[in-house]
């Protein structure tokens, strides 16, 4: 079977320190991820990106770090030098270092966070639907986004093709299932002549 995915992207809190539950979610995730080949990629800040990172290379993985050094932006959280990365692209803005994210990513793997995770995920999500069927799929880890997907579908207009590019996940073993689960479909659909290949920013 074909490995469509080999770049998995972390979105995440800034501010969540190793002292977390969730912090500690996103290394095991990242680790268990490294051990079965795949590389990480994530924005070379604190919180759910220094997670992802070490998680990683306690596997002997590799990990991208797209970055930004910005003059300007006194909420930005900044980069990480305890964030060791394998890699880095620097970005030379804010919009650029999001689109470097969603673009050398294969799939996108979401944790808690705040409005900066929030807008990632707007942004993965309205891609997903536009290149539908050849969309990068989008991993929402924990069970508190069954109540946030609920409401959206509820009080807003969504339609079952986004609702079908998202999955709930909640361990690192369910992440790996969803990736699998996802290449088999795409494997069917570029088998069936229905796959054109993915989208670049």
């Amino acid at each position: 079977m074909n490995k469509y995915i080999k770049r998995v992207t972390f979105f995440g809190s800034a501010s969540i320190t190793e002292e977390s539950r969730v912090w500690q979610e996103a290394y095991n995730a990242a680790s268990f991820l490294a051990q079965n080949g795949y590389e990480i990629v994530d924005g070379g800040g604190p919180g759910i990106m220094r997670a992802a990172t070490q998680g990683a290379r306690s596997a002997g993985g590799k990990v991208l770090g797209i970055t930004l050094y910005p003059e300007d932006m006194k909420n930005f959280e900044g980069r990480d030098q305890n964030n060791i990365l394998f890699k880095e692209i620097k970005a030379k803005n804010y919009l650029k270092r999001t689109f470097g994210l969603l673009e050398h990513g294969d799939c996108f793997v979401i944790f808690k966070g705040g409005s900066g995770t929030i807008s990632e995920f707007g942004m993965c999500w309205a891609l997903a639907k536009l290149y539908y069927g050849h969309h990068k799929p989008i991993f929402l880890y924990g069970s508190f986004w069954e109540k946030i997907i609920s409401t959206f579908e509820k009080t807003m207009e969504i339609d079952n093709q986004e609702l079908e590019s998202l999955m709930i996940v909640d361990s690192p073993e369910g992440i790996l299932w969803a990736i699998k689960r996802w290449e088999k479909k795409m494997q069917k659909a570029n088998h069936e002549g229905h796959l054109s290949g993915k989208y670049s920013l």
